[in-house]
């Protein structure tokens, strides 16, 4: 593979503010982007901060004492996210994922998860409450989380080794508190409970049997294991091609565990490739750097100061904030949503991966256009 470095750069958002149309279409009508994809989940960052420097997202040396982050009086309230959320769910959002930054980070984020959860689809279905978090905190918050109505968690973890580990999230943090978050999830019921591995090659690719192993002697099939191809996303964390590990070389490795068998997607717009071991116990690879899936992505990203990202790789955001504390209706709202979302062409993966194919092309190509992209503490994974 050809070597492609992104140098460490600071990132600040460049914000667009949407022009919304006359009217909505009206709640529960399907909403396609220029490619025909349906508007279905919407992952709503709630905190820029995290406690965790994991190279691959926020690096020490950029993430340092000295970095600016968000002021308090930028984010979105809880009121007012639930205010988004909820015109979403009438464009047919039908799952709510709560990122960050490290989201358990946020103050009462169990009152938020309780706003979320009082939600009704315009048919009165109830809507999927999930959250992603390095698990830090979760062990003290699951049964409160659970309790406010969370219906599912997804947990990082990176290596089962406890120095390979502390080095992956480069500030020392133990294993075993991250395995105590896990195994609270799964007593109070926030399963099966996904725990994702972002793969390095030559850092911790040595983890992914070890941690698969490790995570079915503890939990079985409570758990689902998945393992990340690391993808270049923002413009801070030296992403170099070399270090990306196939995933159909992660599937060779985990085969070691036992025969494994493919599992049908379970709804369009899944990421994971399933597989399942003999015991019920499933594997998903995410492959957005080998085997692109921009042709039916179907999410849309609220940042934490509130702008909304049609794609992780994305370089712009469209301002609702603006709108939120400028006096706008929800017909006004729902009307920005739908030009935002009805305008989307993003298909940043599928594009690089043409270019990288492309006889004597350069890595970097015109889907960057020479501007930084989104940074992942931003708008979350």
């Amino acid at each position: 593979m050809g070597e492609k470095i992104i140098a460490l750069t600071p990132w600040r958002p460049d914000p667009v503010q949407p022009r919304p149309t006359a009217a909505s279409l009206p709640p529960g009508a399907p909403r396609l982007d220029r490619l025909g994809r349906q508007l279905h989940d919407l992952r709503i960052s709630v905190t820029d901060r995290c406690n965790f420097r994991c190279r691959y997202c926020m690096p020490k040396e950029v993430f340092d004492q000295r970095h600016a982050f968000l002021p308090h009086s930028a984010l979105l309230s809880f009121e007012e996210i639930t205010r988004v959320a909820a015109r979403f769910v009438d464009a047919g959002v039908r799952k709510l994922r709560l990122t960050g930054g490290e989201p358990l980070l946020r103050k009462d984020l169990e009152c938020l998860v309780a706003q979320l959860a009082a939600l009704r689809t315009p048919d009165g279905a109830l809507v999927d409450i999930t959250l992603t978090t390095n698990g830090s905190l979760l062990a003290r918050k699951a049964a409160a989380l659970k309790a406010a109505g969370l219906t599912r968690v997804t947990v990082s973890l990176d290596a089962i080794d406890e120095d390979v580990f502390q080095a992956m999230n480069d500030v020392g943090f133990p294993v075993a508190e991250v395995l105590a978050g896990i195994d609270a999830a799964v007593a109070v019921g926030l399963g099966p409970v996904k725990v994702n591995m972002v793969v390095k090659r030559g850092s911790n690719d040595d983890q992914i049997v070890p941690l698969a192993r490790a995570l079915r002697e503890r939990h079985g099939p409570a758990v689902v294991l998945r393992f990340i191809e690391y993808m270049d996303v923002g413009a801070t964390n030296g992403w170099n091609l070399d270090e990306v590990l196939p995933s159909a070389q992660v599937l060779e490795r985990l085969r070691s565990l036992g025969p494994l068998e493919p599992v049908d997607r379970a709804q369009p717009g899944e990421t994971a490739e399933r597989w399942r071991l003999a015991d019920g116990t499933e594997i998903g690879l995410i492959s957005s750097v080998t085997r692109a899936f921009c042709g039916d992505c179907n999410r849309a990203r609220l940042s934490t100061e509130g702008q909304v990202y049609l794609c992780l790789f994305a370089h712009q955001g469209h301002d609702l904030r603006t709108l939120l504390r400028g006096g706008a209706s929800d017909a006004d709202l729902a009307a920005a949503i739908d030009a935002i979302w009805a305008g989307r062409d993003d298909r940043y993966s599928a594009l690089r991966a043409q270019e990288q194919a492309a006889p004597g092309s350069a890595a970097d190509g015109p889907t960057t256009s020479g501007r930084p992209r989104v940074e992942m503490h931003y708008i979350g994974g």
